[in-house]
């Protein structure tokens, strides 16, 4: 896949309307200030900012942030994303609150070269999400080129990820090219041996990347909430914890994932890995013991205990009040074991809980284990905000802010925002 990239003589002196990605987290205070509770997704447009700075462009960025439902949500502003590139960066960013309009007109008239402007909330407009040709005309009105620097909504069929570019020259930002070049890597040309780790709450929105994965790596080591798809699958024992066999996406309504979980261990059962040299392991591998405990919430350690899972852990109809929360110390050893042997890991999705301390281990050590790897790369919201959590987040070799595109390219799929993208 070849992109086309920035260059000196497409953006040299234009005025330039970038698609960044600031949908991030947000800490309402007291005082009605807003903050940005984690700037990763920001950190990540701020190489092509100062690009485009640097070839004297007028810059105009674009986003969403959050899902708002009855038109503008003051919650939902983007003005603590303006603040933030000031503050941090001491970008020369004016805030405009509305996305096309007067104000709009009248503050890119009033740019100078290397200014920078963050418009309102895309989603304000209830065109974008329905890829209206008006609203992606008139963002198109505003610029003399397009730029996409948001991989992470490269899966969105949307006015300012495909609409625009019908209407304006359009580029890869250094952000989003780094990103395909990683994954393209990962996919193709990967330092073995290949680990990939897979958790998180949902085991739907991994299916396509997971049977592609799988094909490629060495072995799989599974964590989290879709682990308990594949204990279901082997017949063992998972008690009430959550597990997902049925999505609420209409196009996915009639996938069990327990048949998927057993599908994949199936094509894969003959396929060995060796620890240290001699110990044969299956390709794909699951929990051999689980923190469990009656509530995600519990804050008592009284509540909480270590189950087996290798010994009288057959599935039966009578349920103890029991979710497993987090992965127990055997599988935590034997993961970080298997982990010291990578050349390369994909991570994707928390091992547990993390967010309750009593559940945390096995997704603070295997993140830490897997930060000494030689190339380690991790992707999606919650493992973003798990490893920045624990501080992690320098130990790694890339970071994907994207979470769904990220997975739908590893599976595979066309993404609509990388079309217009492509040289052809």
């Amino acid at each position: 896949m070849k992109l086309k990239t920035l260059t000196s003589h497409a953006i040299q002196n234009k005025t330039v309307i970038v698609r960044v990605d600031y949908n991030t987290p947000l800490i309402h205070m007291a005082n009605n200030v807003t903050k940005v509770a984690d700037p990763t997704r920001i950190n990540l447009s701020v190489p092509t900012i100062k690009f485009l700075r640097e070839h004297n462009c007028k810059i105009i960025l674009i986003s969403h942030l959050g899902r708002p439902k009855n038109g503008p949500d003051p919650k939902l502003s983007l003005e603590a994303a303006a603040r933030f590139l000031k503050q941090h960066y001491r970008f020369p960013v004016q805030f405009v609150p509305e996305t096309i309009g007067e104000r709009t007109t009248a503050a890119i008239a009033a740019m100078k070269p290397g200014d920078v402007i963050l418009l309102e909330n895309l989603r304000f407009d209830e065109r974008e999400k329905k890829n209206h040709a008006s609203f992606a005309k008139a963002l198109a009105d505003l610029a003399d080129v397009y730029v996409n620097d948001a991989f992470s909504t490269a899966h969105r069929s949307h006015a300012s990820t495909t609409g625009i570019s019908d209407y304006i020259p359009a580029f890869a930002g250094l952000a989003l090219q780094k990103e395909v070049e990683t994954l393209v890597e990962l996919t193709e040309h990967p330092k073995k041996p290949l680990v990939v780790v897979l958790g998180g709450a949902k085991i739907s929105d991994k299916v396509g990347a997971a049977e592609k994965l799988t094909a490629l790596a060495d072995i799989v080591l599974v964590g989290g909430a879709v682990a308990n798809n594949f204990l279901k699958a082997e017949g063992l024992e998972i008690h009430k914890s959550f597990i997902e066999d049925a999505s609420a996406d209409l196009k996915k309504q009639n996938i069990n994932y327990i048949t998927v979980a057993q599908e994949l261990m199936e094509a894969h059962r003959t396929e060995k890995m060796l620890l240290n040299g001699y110990i044969p392991l299956p390709k794909i591998i699951y929990p051999i013991d689980v923190i469990a405990a009656p509530s995600l919430d519990t804050k008592r350690q009284s509540q909480v205990e270590i189950l087996d899972l290798t010994k009288d852990m057959a599935d039966t109809p009578d349920d103890e009040d029991l979710l497993y929360l987090d992965i127990g110390p055997k599988t935590v050893h034997l993961y970080s074991e298997i982990l010291k042997q990578a050349e390369t890991v994909f991570w994707n999705g928390p091992m547990g809980v993390w967010e309750n301390p009593l559940f945390e281990n096995g997704s603070k050590v295997i993140g830490k284990e897997i930060g000494k790897v030689p190339n380690s790369i991790i992707g999606g919201g919650d493992t973003i905000s798990c490893v920045n959590h624990f501080n992690l987040e320098k130990n790694f070799t890339y970071i994907s802010g994207a979470g769904g595109a990220t997975l739908e390219f590893l599976g595979g799929e066309d993404l609509p925002g990388l079309q217009p993208l492509i040289k052809r």
